[in-house]
């Protein structure tokens, strides 16, 4: 009876055993797939940093030509003010001296007419004096 109790039990023992390796080995696959998956997405967060680094080191280099165009406008944008201005006060001038010429040209204009007409009234004062001078002895 003990034998077989002992030879059953050792049976047993051996079945249990083997659950024992079999699991053991089940557990150190799932180790080692857990490992594997650990190292990939060790891997997957290296690359994602790097690409944050160099995205962000690109997002710096864009922002900072960005900045130097936006200030090489605002220089230009303040020159060509700047101009503006100095056109208007051109403008203004040149403006205001042709108004005195044209204001020049009229009175000469109406100088002329006078003369012109002095002229005439003295043409025919001559006229007139010519042919009074004629009809006198």
């Amino acid at each position: 009876l003990i034998s077989s109790a002992t030879k059953s039990l050792r049976m047993e023992t051996e079945i249990l055993e083997k659950k024992l390796q079999d699991a053991q080995m089940k557990l150190a696959e799932k180790d080692g797939d857990k490992e594997k998956e650990i190292q990939g997405l060790k891997r997957l967060i290296s690359e994602l940093e790097f690409q944050l680094t160099m995205e962000k080191s690109n997002s710096e280099s864009f922002l900072d030509k960005l900045r130097k165009e936006i200030k090489h406008k605002s220089d230009e944008l303040e020159k060509l003010t700047q101009e503006k201005t100095q056109l208007i006060h051109s403008l203004s001038q040149v403006q205001e001296e042709n108004s005195l010429l044209q204001d020049t040209v009229r009175r000469e204009c109406e100088e002329r007419f006078e003369l012109t007409a002095a002229l005439g009234r003295a043409r025919e004062q001559v006229l007139e004096l010519r042919r009074l001078s004629g009809t006198l002895p």
